[in-house]
């Protein structure tokens, strides 16, 4: 399915810039010159700060050439806070002049109103982080960058019912959500859903859930296991709804999630490339439509490019667990090169499998889209290391919790856990303050004119 936006091919461009380049220049890898051959799998992609003029154009601008948002509290809601930012009207640019902890009490942040732009680059260090809440994002035109997002159980007992997502979609489009650590969700870390069936042709199903999603350089990682939950374990990295579409899931990190890394839902059509899963519980990647969810409406052939994606098994992780599983009753097209599966020992693991005895298959198929033009999709062999050096939130300003969790990748440590106090639970630092000078940043693409005016308390932090 195409898309076109009704924004300039220029916008797109340079939002690839805020996208992909974000964090060149401060010892943060960009894989503009690497191409899927032998010769470059050895090699890492090179640093840069320019990066080509790529067409984001088909997915959004946010809230470019909208008013500038100022965020100066750190209070839930009220003047001045992220919630009354968000529901404001009109096209609008969030940022921030205040650092520190925002305590959601339980209290989603729902985005209902469209052309927004969440910039969390514009932070003091070190940054903003939501605890015990999350986004529900039900509208159009939305960009979120550069947030820590971290629900956890809340303190409540065993199945009690609390059951956060990170960051979910209602039928919302036109959305990229990149450079943010999402982690100790209760349901999922980071979704796209909606209705399942609305209209009466495949085609009015794609129109009406979630579709024409970016999903970049994220932490998607330590989803509770066994925690409040009402249907227990849920330790879960994305879910894509049934029929969610025009979906790329591009550099993240997913780890320590016991299932879902991601998962593909009945006639689903989207693309996972160039992804560093480590430490997947029973299933990694996989695709399942269920006929009990279906009934009686015939069944849509999923579709799902696996590309250069890496999956690298660690402590919690099912011995001779493949990379992509298959599930339920409906048939997934896949189209897979590149990619690499290891056991702990660095010793291979299988492509495919199945874990259901329904009548679902495989079915080889060449690439279901086209990837956006001109994207730089890394060898498998160069992806460890470049998503260990860009993904998550402000990479040139990593908080504690996310350099533990991007170290544990690098070597092998860490396992899938029940509550976020079983890792020092709820961060907690002193607030800073910090004036957001417009002329500091290219309002365009809320890139920083200057690498010193991203602002970092460790500026040489890291894995």
């Amino acid at each position: 399915m195409a898309f076109h936006s009704r924004k300039s091919v220029r916008r797109g461009a340079v939002l690839f810039a805020v996208v992909l380049g974000g964090c060149a220049g401060l010892g943060i890898v960009s894989p503009v010159s690497a191409a899927p051959t032998q010769t470059a799998a050895a090699t890492a992609p090179a640093q840069a700060w320019f990066l080509p003029e790529i067409d984001w154009s088909a997915y959004t601008d946010g809230g470019r050439g909208g008013e500038i948002v100022r965020v100066t509290t750190l209070a839930s809601d009220g003047p001045g806070s992220l919630r009354e930012a968000i529901e404001r009207q009109g096209a609008r640019i969030i940022v921030f002049e205040v650092g520190g902890v925002i305590d959601l009490e339980k209290e989603t942040i729902a985005i209902t109103n469209p052309d927004i732009t969440i910039a969390g680059q514009t932070a003091p260090s070190p940054g903003i982080t939501l605890i015990r809440g999350g986004f529900d994002v039900k509208t159009h035109d939305v960009i979120i960058q550069h947030l820590r997002i971290r629900p956890g159980d809340n303190g409540e007992p065993r199945g009690s019912g609390f059951a956060e997502d990170s960051i979910s979609t209602l039928s919302a489009h036109n959305l990229i959500v990149d450079h943010c650590s999402l982690t100790w969700a209760v349901d999922e870390n980071l979704s796209a859903s909606g209705p399942r069936f609305t209209g009466e042709t495949p085609d009015e199903w794609r129109a009406g859930t979630s579709r024409n999603i970016l999903y970049s350089h994220n932490l998607i990682a330590e989803g509770l296991a066994d925690a409040t939950h009402p249907k227990f374990e849920h330790s879960k990295g994305s879910l894509i709804h049934d029929n969610v579409n025009g979906i790329l899931i591009y550099g993240n990190l997913y780890a320590h999630n016991y299932e879902r890394s991601p998962l593909f839902k009945g006639g689903v059509h989207g693309q996972i490339v160039n992804n560093f899963i480590y430490d997947p519980g029973q299933r990694a990647v996989h695709y399942n439509l269920q006929a009990l969810e279906w009934g009686k409406v015939p069944f849509e052939t999923g579709k799902m490019d696996l590309i250069g994606n890496v999956m690298r098994a660690g402590q919690s992780t099912a011995e001779g667990l493949p990379l992509v599983m298959i599930g339920g009753d409906g048939d997934l097209a896949l189209h897979a090169r590149d990619n690499i599966a290891v056991d702990r020992w660095g010793n291979p693991l299988p492509e495919r499998g199945r874990y259901t005895t329904g009548a679902a298959k495989f079915v080889d198929a060449p690439e279901a889209m086209p990837l956006p033009a001109g994207l730089p999709v890394m060898p498998a062999a160069a992806v460890e290391r470049f998503v260990l050096a860009n993904a998550g939130a402000r990479p040139w300003d990593r908080d504690g919790h996310d350099v533990r969790v991007f170290a544990n990748a690098a070597e092998g440590r860490g396992e899938i856990i029940d509550s976020q106090s079983e890792v020092g639970g709820y961060p907690s630092v002193e607030p800073s303050y910090r004036a957001f000078d417009p002329a500091l940043w290219d309002l365009d693409t809320m890139l920083p004119k200057s690498p010193e005016t991203l602002d970092s308390g460790a500026r040489s932090r890291g894995t």
